[in-house]
Order: structure tokens, then sequence, then C-alpha cells
């Protein structure tokens, strides 16, 4: 699902389902990262572990000795020199997508459960302009649940963002346009699938020399499951 969104350079390894949450749950912490969870109820335990299992597959993947990932400023992910990338989980599903710094500037990946946000989340997260097209969005989709898939590209958003600026992002801070595209005829299980378009409405980053002032990603929603990915090139 993830890789399929993201470059060829990328690595993405993912855990769905009880079955996959299981298997990558069983793996061990390093001690850095278990003195973390000391205090932690079980399903954070859970979180932390199989997303960690699969940033470790993918280090492993791209010829990099597995090693502790720990959360450092506003919680962004450490990764080995050399290395950048994004990890998210929801319930049932944990990615982590892993590329040499050298091919990508910054990556930001994000899966949510492909039902409504909470109540009055919406409002909070969203420009006026974007409720508009969302509106537009399902009138088209009626199935598509566009509010959630607003939400989990602004997560995308900021964690392409962040390791590139150390700054905070606002979700008022990006306006985000989606297109649907029909889906591929080898994924048949894909309920929708597209691109997005994220303009920054404050300052971009600097990549190369080159202001950026925009993202562009892409986007399914399939197995119950919306995930958003970005990848930030190289000037």
């Amino acid at each position: 699902m993830i890789a399929d969104l993201l470059p060829e350079s990328v690595v993405a390894v993912e855990a769905f389902g009880e079955d996959g949450v299981r298997e990558f749950g069983d793996g061990p912490l390093f001690p850095e990262e278990e003195a973390l969870m000391v205090r932690a109820v079980a399903k954070r335990r859970r979180e932390f572990t199989v997303v960690r299992s699969c940033a470790r597959r993918a280090m492993d993947k791209l010829g990099v000795a597995p090693q502790a990932v720990l959360p450092g400023e506003r919680g962004a992910p450490g990764w080995p020199d050399g290395l950048t990338g994004s990890m998210t989980h929801c319930e049932g599903y944990a990615a982590a997508a892993l590329v040499r710094a050298a091919d990508l500037a910054s990556l930001g990946i994000d899966a949510e459960p492909h039902a409504p946000l909470p109540e009055g989340v919406l409002s909070a997260v969203s420009l006026p302009a974007e409720q508009d097209r969302l509106r537009r969005l399902a009138a088209d989709h009626p199935d598509l649940h566009g509010d959630r898939l607003l939400f989990s590209a602004k997560e995308s958003v900021y964690k392409a963002w962040f390791p590139l600026t150390r700054k905070w992002l606002d979700f008022s801070e990006a306006d985000i346009e989606f297109h649907a595209e029909p889906p591929p005829s080898d994924a048949a299980s894909a309920l929708f699938t597209g691109t997005f378009r994220a303009r920054l409405l404050v300052p971009g980053p600097l990549v190369g020399g080159r202001r950026v002032d925009h993202f562009d990603g892409r986007w399914t929603a399939s197995r119950g499951l919306v995930t958003t990915a970005i990848a930030v090139h190289h000037a």
C-alpha cells in the first residue's frame, strides 16, 4: 500500500492486519527504546514495537545494521546517518519507509482508518477552501471519506516538512487539493487512488538552494485504510 505511493528508491515495510501486527510486535527493543516503554500501557508498547520492527527490516533491506529509533524533537524519529524516512501506525496497521538521504531530501507517510473523522475535527484541521473541495469530492465519490483523507495528507505534509525545517507547521499553513484517478488494473482492492498537492502558506524549506513552496503526494483508500505519502526530491 504505502510502497505503491513512493519512488522505487524507497524501501517500505508494512505490518497489516492482526497477524502482521502480532508478528512484528514480537520483535525485541533496544535497551534505550525499552527505557522509554517502562510505564507504557500494552497498546502503546505494541504500536511502538511494531513500527520499529518495520523500520529495522527496512534498514536491513538497505544494507544498514538495525539500530534504535528514538523519538527526538517533537517526536520525530531519529534515523541512522545517511538515511531519512517516516513511520506511521493505526489500528491493525503499521509501516516504515526509508531511503538513502542522497536519493531523497525527505519523506512523509501516514495511514488512517477509512472512516469519518470524529465530530469537530474537520473544522479544526481544514481551511474553508479545503472544505469546499471536499464537498465537490464527495459529490463525485460519495463512498470516499474525504475528511479522513485530508487529515492523513496533513499528517504526511508535516512529517515531510519537519526534518527540513525543524519548525512547527500548523494545519492551517498548508492548503491541500486532491485529484482522484481510476485505480490501476492490478490493484483491484483499491477503492480510490490519486494525487494531491499541498501548497505551503508559509515560507517553505530550502532544498539544495531551492525554495520549496509545495509538496506533491499520492494517496489511496483500500482495505479499510487511507494512506498518503510525500517524497521530497533534491533540487
